[in-house]
């Protein structure tokens, strides 16, 4: 199938997946609530979302110079966008990768440099949002009541022992050895997929520890960008004249925005705006969750799709049209 055609089918998934949750939460209460929205707000969370925008732009930046490659904040934003673009348009998001590389390569990036970039920006990102879990759920007990924050503060750190300890095995020759062993007990082609990764992994982790310095700002900047982008919720919620709690808000949205991480469905439209309603329905007066979660993907989500369309469309021309074989 075309990215046409899946443009078309998106854009009907996504009407009918928005239409169905007002209609479920919504009732006639709604109207009224409406009616004192304040406008303010919506300026609020255009704010949130391009300051998210911003950070996320300026850490590829400083991972593309890390790299050796200067590129603009424009060029570094395109990157970000057409991330959203194809990521609503593959199940599970796996499409995005594959179109920051390809803007990458377009900005002269070698490929296998422009992989190891994106590879190292998502396993920040999923870095941030373990490391914030311990906070997350001593802010929220409510969340997960069964959950001690101490069982979590002890996964999160077992985690990052697993993570630091494959770190280091990664670039040894035993590693190597291994990774060599079971390749060659695989298919042709999957042999290929699993050294190659491996060498992409290898090579991310030599970049995450070439620059400590660097890779420090590289990781405020996430930070910055995805609390940014946490912060549209609330924004909306102060237009409907709701108290908002801040800590516990932007937590639920760590939490929600992790388990998007590994949705199915394209972008993880349907799995969002359920996990919202079930998240937020007690913050927000009757009958508006549905709503709130619906304007909360359009800005965080469908807008940064669209323009993502616009500058893809526009690098590469008709060959998005064509099947996905032709851009790889």
């Amino acid at each position: 199938m075309n990215y046409y055609k899946r443009i078309v089918l998106l854009v009907f998934f996504i009407i009918g997946v928005s239409g169905a949750v007002i209609y479920l939460t919504g009732d006639i209460s709604i109207f009224g609530h409406l009616s004192a929205f304040r406008p303010w707000s919506m300026m609020l969370a255009f704010i949130f979302l391009s300051l998210g925008m911003y950070f996320d732009s300026t850490r590829l930046i400083t991972l593309a110079k890390m790299a050796g490659k200067e590129i603009s904040l424009f060029q570094s934003l395109q990157v970000i966008l057409s991330n959203y673009f194809l990521a609503m348009l593959t199940p599970g998001a796996t499409g995005g990768p594959v179109a920051q590389v390809l803007f990458l390569r377009k900005l002269g990036m070698p490929t296998g440099r422009a992989t190891v970039l994106v590879l190292v920006r998502t396993i920040l990102s999923i870095l941030f949002l373990i490391i914030c879990l311990p906070v997350v759920f001593y802010l929220d007990e409510i969340l997960i009541p069964w959950v001690q924050p101490e069982f979590v503060g002890i996964v999160v750190v077992a985690l990052m022992g697993i993570m630091v300890g494959s770190a280091w095995g990664v670039r040894t020759r035993t590693m190597a050895r291994a990774v060599l062993w079971i390749a060659k007990r695989a298919s042709k082609p999957l042999r290929s997929r699993i050294w190659r990764l491996y060498r992409d992994i290898q090579a991310s982790i030599g970049l995450l520890l070439s620059s400590p310095r660097g890779m420090a700002r590289v990781f405020i900047d996430t930070g910055l960008s995805l609390l940014s982008l946490y912060a549209i919720v609330p924004a909306l919620f102060l237009g409907l004249g709701i108290a908002v709690d801040w800590p516990i808000i932007i937590s639920r949205m760590i939490i929600l925005n992790l388990l998007l991480y590994f949705a199915p469905t394209p972008g993880g439209t349907g799995i969002a705006e359920g996990g919202f309603v079930y998240l937020f329905g007690n913050f927000v007066p009757a009958g508006t969750v549905g709503l709130l979660a619906v304007v909360w993907r359009i800005l965080a989500e469908y807008l940064p799709f669209g323009a993502g369309m616009y500058f893809t469309f526009k690098m590469f021309g008709s060959k998005l049209l064509m099947a996905p074989k032709t851009l790889r």
